[in-house]
């Protein structure tokens, strides 16, 4: 009998219920004294690495899932994990070369459809992604998450009417599917009906509810509460799922304050100045920023121009970053050579999601502002465009918005004050020491007077305006984050003040941003420490 197929032992049966539960810290304690035991149990090695890789430890995760392949190279389920992972890590066309043996191997499993759908839509193959979801619907038409699968795919193309449709079609099979119900909210354009929010309600009565179908709920039930002017009822709700999703997903302010600390000490004027080159290519405009400060409107307005090609929030730099140990003083012992061949890695990496021969492209993934002293070492002629946006409007935008992953600091007001502080905090020093390097939107000004910061967002970019800028919501393409069928209506005005109604919940932010509040747009004359 393989290592694969052996039965489950009481402790892996459960460590299996507590991964089931969320309780990840009693999965861990089982799965880590199985090892200790037998450090050759492979299901126990998988069921770690997917714990780890619940946590955001995706680099742990991939380690682990080789490790299981290398002792039974024929544990599929470790292969299909191996392939999600990759997926998740900016790698998917790795990952579809796992999934071919996969779909051959297996040819009933409808699992390995459903990933290969997926990936397939990471590498931006959206109707060769779709048409395989409506093949696997066709033949299992009641499985709820593909049909959930299946609306994420049509809702980026923009086939909203079929997307809704399809995220329907699960709630009809299993209404306290949570994801199901937060899609349709995610959509900004959907209103629930009365019937809707019972059963939601109904939903969260349930005892047995799990928790990610729990906060799910919670944010989709706040999001309808918002919709009809009941802010107090909404916030409750919100905190509720706020609250529960921090549970599973950690944050350490530490973490990003030491980072921000050591890049402001590394990255010094001289820094700089002692490392010219690096790669040449002026392909790239990366937008950076907080989530929810309108970045995926700056990506639209810039992707309707003939030249600019729109991609994604693409993992590749923080990746390569993070590839050199100590990162950020490791980076300054780079050569211009080694410089120029990261450059070029990127490109390489990111030339994976574009689809066109148009000769930019953009790198919308809002976390890159920890990288930008790094952008200008391996790229000196890329753009950087920083998307701002007024701290309480854009902090109270991400605790309304369920995020799947990644943002690990959006789950608790004061910890996003914190964050939001950090990001200000190194920007101001990248002006400080490369002035003009970064072109700063506004969101505000953009709503007050959209063609003067459209072209100067195109000017910095060092294009010539293009009418068909100002008319972004016509464009046409794929959009993959939660902003996205927003991008497609003229600018939304209303949302600038939105904060307000809730302003009587918002000390704890307010406290975390300190002098960052005050200061907006511009940043504190004492940086904020």
């Amino acid at each position: 009998m393989s290592a694969a197929a052996r039965p489950y032992g009481p402790r892996l049966i459960d460590a299996a219920l507590a991964l089931h539960d969320n309780r990840l810290d009693v999965a861990e304690r089982l799965l880590k004294a199985q090892l200790r035991d037998d450090p050759f149990d492979v299901k126990a090695i998988r069921m770690l690495a997917e714990l780890a890789s619940r946590i955001g430890r995706m680099q742990d995760a991939e380690h682990l899932l080789r490790r299981a392949l290398e002792l039974a190279p024929g544990f599929t389920a470790a292969r299909a994990n191996l392939a999600l992972v990759l997926g998740r890590t900016g790698r998917p066309a790795e990952a579809l070369d796992l999934i071919g043996p996969l779909v051959e191997a297996e040819p009933d499993d409808i699992g390995h459809f459903n990933l290969k759908a997926a990936t397939l839509g990471r590498l931006g193959d959206f109707d060769e992604a779709i048409a395989l979801y409506q093949q696997v619907v066709e033949r299992t038409p009641n499985q709820p998450r593909v049909w959930l699968s299946l609306g994420h795919m049509l809702k980026t193309v923009g086939r909203l009417d079929e997307g809704i449709g399809a995220y329907r079609r699960a709630l009809a099979i299993r209404p306290d599917l949570g994801e199901a119900w937060w899609s349709l909210a995610n959509l900004k354009t959907v209103q629930f009906t009365p019937e809707d929010r019972d059963a939601m309600r109904t939903a969260l009565t349930r005892t047995d509810l799990r928790d990610e179908d729990r906060f799910h709920l919670d944010f989709a039930l706040g999001k309808a509460l918002h919709d009809l002017g009941e802010s107090d009822a909404a916030f409750a709700h919100y905190a509720a799922g706020n609250a529960l999703r921090r549970k599973s997903l950690p944050y350490r302010r530490a973490d990003i304050r030491g980072l921000v600390d050591r890049s402001i000490a590394a990255f010094a004027p001289q820094a700089f100045a002692d490392r010219a080159g690096g790669c040449e290519a002026r392909d790239p405009i990366f937008i950076v920023g907080m989530p929810r400060s309108g970045s995926t409107l700056l990506e639209q307005i810039l992707s309707s121009h003939p030249l600019v090609e729109g991609t994604s929030e693409l993992p590749d730099l923080p990746a390569l970053a993070r590839s050199r140990p100590g990162y950020p003083e490791s980076v300054l012992g780079l050569s211009a050579d080694e410089r120029k061949a990261l450059g070029e890695d990127y490109l390489r990496r990111a030339s994976v999601q574009r689809r066109t021969d148009r000769p930019f492209f953009i790198d919308k993934l809002p976390n890159n502002w920890l990288f930008v002293p790094f952008i200008q070492l391996i790229l000196p002629n890329a753009t950087i465009i920083d998307a701002r946006r007024h701290p309480l409007g854009c902090c109270l935008s991400n605790f309304r918005q369920h995020f799947a992953r990644g943002q690990a600091f959006s789950y608790d007001l004061s910890d996003m004050g914190s964050y939001y502080a950090d990001y200000v905090r190194l920007m101001a020093h990248v002006d400080d020491v490369l002035p003009g390097r970064v072109h700063r939107v506004i969101y505000e000004r953009m709503v007050v007077d959209t063609e003067a910061e459209v072209r100067a967002l195109l000017a910095a970019c060092r294009l010539d305006f293009d009418p068909a800028c100002l008319e972004f919501h016509k464009t046409e393409r794929a959009v993959r984050t939660p902003s996205s069928e927003q991008v497609r209506r003229p600018i939304y005005r209303d949302a600038t003040d939105e904060w307000r109604r809730y302003e009587p919940h918002l000390e704890p932010l307010k406290q975390a941003l300190g002098p960052v509040l005050d200061a907006y747009p511009d940043a504190p004359a004492q940086h904020p420490l």
